[in-house]
């Protein structure tokens, strides 16, 4: 595996430059009319590359970093992406106006003079006129060659279209990103659920990703919003922090005033693994969450019991810390219903083949980015809300922070309340 940890960042910049190559073709070349400008917009796009990389590679090990440090790369990010979308959505028609407008040119080209309009009496001959001594120069037509007027129109058409989707978008989806979660109430029946546990309320929630962009201020929001629910449970499902337990220990503190009836539980993320899993898993417990690690708890609510269980990420893998569903749910009382904790929705297919009830987790922020959320169902069963896979119910949070640009589009921060009931 080390090898292919090797493999992916020069993959990943190789893939970063042919972008910004591309957004240089289409924002600058095409566009611009003087060198000065070509060049002064090819040094921009370097330098938004280049903090785009550097945002990428350090907020998960600077201790140091900070918003003005990795913000303005994840920012470009996200302006980024709506750039490609729109710019890439209007290739087609700007090809088609193109080739329109040279198909004109070429038939009116072909078409003949027409003639001139009969007179009732030929008009008097002109009076010759002396012959030049010497031959005046041909008139040189000033301009672009002809074609290229159009296609720069057409191109820098584009090219502001795009800049003001994304700067719209961006800022939009800014201040969604920032705004307080959505608090999202569900009421999930379960066959199992002994009608003397109805109405156990547990609080859902993921994706705080606490690092240089998600700070104390907004933690101790989160704390404060899931306290107001006064729920029996609390799950912290996964992606906790995106940076080493060293850099934001600090803002991750207020996770230790949560409260609930019956205690607060977390299981890892992916990112926990790519910033020191072992450390993070410490620090939990300093922060009084009761990490689930691929075990189960029983937790009794007016006499009636469910099973809870939590498995580790399935990136675990890769860190010889995997998720292990037998360890977790074998051998129990079948006559209870259990909840699983998993941080990504795809872990229900294996969570099914031990007849897990319901399974809640987070991972894909909602898609975090419309479209981007077609992009995560590739790989995700469920990319948000509640559905059913493999007889399994699963509910997805859009998760209450953010990952990569300081943005959210069609996809809110959420904070969710389940409530379960008899079915």
């Amino acid at each position: 595996m080390l090898g292919v940890g090797f493999l992916i960042i020069p993959i990943g910049i190789g893939l970063v430059v042919l972008i910004h190559l591309y957004l240089w073709q289409r924002l600058v070349r095409d566009t611009a009319v003087t060198r000065r400008w070509r060049r002064l917009g090819g040094f921009a796009l370097l330098l938004a590359a280049v903090a785009m990389i550097g945002s990428l590679l350090s907020e998960p090990l600077a201790p140091w970093a900070d918003w003005w440090l990795v913000g303005p790369g994840y920012l470009w990010v996200g302006l980024t992406f709506y750039l490609l979308i729109v710019l890439l959505v209007l290739e087609l028609p700007v090809l088609l106006a193109l080739w329109a407008s040279r198909w004109s040119a070429r038939r009116a080209a072909r078409q003949p003079a027409p003639a001139p309009a009969p007179t009732e009496a030929p008009a008097p001959a002109p009076a010759p006129t002396p012959a030049p001594t010497k031959e005046a120069p041909a008139e040189v037509p000033a301009g672009p060659a002809p074609g290229l007027g159009r296609r720069q129109f057409l191109r820098r058409g584009a090219a502001v279209t795009a800049a003001a989707a994304a700067a719209g978008l961006g800022g939009y989806g800014m201040v969604r990103a920032y705004a307080p979660p959505t608090i999202k109430r569900v009421q999930i029946p379960l066959a199992r659920l002994d009608p003397r546990a109805a109405g156990l309320r547990i609080a859902v929630v993921s994706d705080l990703h606490v690092g240089p962009l998600y700070g104390q201020r907004f933690v101790r929001r989160v704390v404060e919003m899931v306290n107001e629910l006064d729920a029996d449970l609390v799950t912290v499902v996964g992606d906790m922090v995106s940076s080493e337990a060293g850099a934001v220990a600090e803002s991750a503190a207020p996770l230790r005033e949560l409260r609930s009836r019956y205690g607060s539980y977390f299981v890892t993320g992916n990112h926990e693994y790519y910033t020191g899993h072992e450390e993070w898993i410490e620090a939990a417990d300093e922060l009084n969450l009761r990490v689930l690690r691929n075990e189960r708890l029983e937790i009794v609510h007016r006499g009636g019991a469910i099973d809870l269980a939590g498995v580790n990420d399935r990136e675990g893998e890769q860190f010889d810390d995997p998720p292990d569903y037998r360890a977790a749910l074998a051998d129990r009382d079948e006559s209870r219903p259990v909840v699983l904790l998993a941080h990504q929705p795809v872990q229900v297919h294996r969570a099914a083949e031990y007849g897990v009830d319901l399974q809640l987790s987070g991972h894909t922020h909602g898609g975090q980015l419309v479209p981007f959320n077609l992009l995560v169902r590739l790989d995700q069963p469920v990319v948000s809300d509640l559905s059913e896979v493999d007889g399994t119910l699963v509910y997805v949070t859009n998760g209450a922070g953010f990952w990569g640009p300081p943005m959210r589009v069609g996809a809110d921060p959420d904070i969710t309340l389940v409530e379960l009931h008899p079915r």
